[in-house]
């Protein structure tokens, strides 16, 4: 038997076929262009995550039909908060504005003021990457968009839909709306009104690992595979990346150093802390909840500065891991928030700051401030949540910042933990929707399909030469200011 994950990232798509021990047997990407027509704007149009996803499966029919021929189940990861909306013929009506656009600012206080509790009830308090002040901003400059859209949908949801025809979302997708009440996991019609959204122009709302409909018959003919191909509902990035890694239980948690960074942390009551910009919503799991500290920038804070030396970021991590204890000591100290601060400070209008910046220092003592910037990212998230009461008992790193041994050393030795790095951990998110596929195929054994912990290529523990001379410079890097 086989299972597939589609992971819809925000930089790329990829797509892992996973045998019965939950092992990948065969994958293929491709990348995802994101369009930045102005400054602080981010989006993509959603026809360009199906034709890529198409790509890639033919690809994979076409390198690996046999497998293609076991094909059993499929589920769906995604990136989360954008909007989609669909006119009734199902074709888009304005791009998407993916979770890392900056314009509808000014909407958020707007909501914050008609809605003063919104933080307690939905997933925390309103940020330009959420969808409803998103839908604020459209009604003021595309109208258009809105009045012919039928229904609103999320990013992998739209890919679903040209996979099986059907409409649906989840919650924990649903929950990036500021739509759903997160402690009850239904919709919320006072928050409804607000934004001038209603359920008429809602798809039904499912949970991660339920049936959502079977693989077109054509589809199924062109890629070769069985008749039947079940789909499960699937979930948001983070609630896949978190299952991917055996996340599924209160305690475990998964650190993601990507594109942005993420501590999601398995809590088994719902402690929102929107006063803290920590996000809590339902879990993929039945009867749990996550909580996710997030960075906005962490590799893509890495690749900004690869993009201004010509040098690839993977080499700067490599002359950052080789500096000294002495020399980390006069490296300048940085907030890398190129693209704004969320967990725990709620600053979408902060700006990166590098402070004690000096001529003689070199690319790598640069690469390294931006590392060590990151790393203090998720140490003041991690704090955050676990003065929220969230339980983080263990924590496995996933990603491709987990390549650098040393990068996810910083984050180890300022949390004062061991990280975990499992095997297959860069496919994380395609692994857990898997499982997802897996347990809709088979509810009896979903807690324990789900709940499986990988087996860890290696532990990294804080280093503590390190120590004291880090938390020293954490005090500096709190000290630096927000924007100019």
């Amino acid at each position: 038997m086989i299972v597939a994950g589609i992971d819809l990232g925000t930089s790329g798509i990829k797509v892992a076929l996973v045998d019965e021990g939950g092992t990948c047997v065969a994958s293929a990407s491709r990348p995802s262009p994101v369009d930045a027509p102005h400054p602080g704007w981010s989006q993509q149009h959603p026809d360009q995550w199906v034709r890529l996803t198409f790509e890639i499966l033919d690809e994979l029919a076409t390198d690996h039909g046999p497998l293609m021929a076991r094909l059993r189940a499929v589920s769906l990861s995604g990136h989360m908060l954008g909007q989609v909306l669909l006119d009734t013929s199902d074709s888009p009506t304005t791009p998407c504005i993916l979770w890392n656009d900056q314009r509808s600012t000014a909407e958020c206080a707007e909501l914050l003021e008609r809605v003063p509790d919104i933080g307690w009830r939905t997933n925390g308090q309103p940020d330009p990457g959420l969808t409803a002040p998103k839908l604020l901003w459209l009604a003021k400059h595309k109208p258009d968009a809105l009045r012919t859209a039928d229904t609103l949908m999320l990013p992998k949801d739209y890919v679903r839909l040209h996979l099986t025809g059907e409409r649906a979302t989840e919650v924990t997708d649903a929950s990036g709306t500021m739509l759903l009440d997160c402690a009850s996991s239904s919709w919320d019609d006072q928050l409804l009104a607000v934004v001038g959204w209603d359920r008429t122009r809602l798809p039904p709302l499912l949970k991660s690992c339920d049936y959502a409909g079977q693989l077109r018959s054509e589809l199924c003919a062109r890629w070769g595979t069985p008749n039947t191909v079940m789909f499960a509902a699937g979930s948001g990035d983070n609630y896949a990346g978190a299952l991917g890694v055996g996340a599924a239980v209160p305690g475990r948690a998964a650190l993601s150093i990507g594109t942005s960074g993420v501590l999601s942390a398995v809590d088994g009551s719902f402690h929102p802390a929107p006063d803290k910009a920590i996000l809590t919503t339902p879990h993929a799991v039945d009867g749990t909840f996550l909580s996710m500290g997030v960075v906005m920038a962490a590799t893509q804070a890495l690749d900004w500065l690869a993009r201004l030396t010509g040098t690839p970021a993977g080499e700067l991590a490599g002359l950052a891991a080789q500096l000294t204890p002495h020399e980390i000591e006069r490296c300048p100290v940085s907030r890398a928030s190129i693209t704004g601060v969320r967990t725990p400070d709620n600053r979408p209008d902060a700006s990166g700051f590098i402070g004690g910046l000096r001529g003689g220092h070199s690319k790598a003592e640069l690469a390294y401030s931006i590392m060590e910037g990151v790393a203090m990212q998720f140490l003041a998230a991690y704090r955050a949540q676990r003065a929220s009461k969230v339980p983080i008992a263990s924590i496995q790193a996933v990603g491709g910042g987990t390549r650098s041994v040393f990068w996810t050393g910083l984050i180890a030795t300022l949390l004062e933990t061991t990280l975990a790095v499992p095997r297959q951990g860069e496919l994380a998110a395609c692994l857990g929707a898997a499982r997802m596929a897996a347990a809709a195929l088979d509810p009896a054994n979903a807690k324990s399909i789900l709940g499986a912990v990988p087996v860890s290529t290696r532990k990294i523990e804080p280093n503590r030469v390190l120590h004291e001379a880090l938390h020293d410079r954490f005090e500096m890097h709190l000290r630096l200011p927000f924007a100019t």
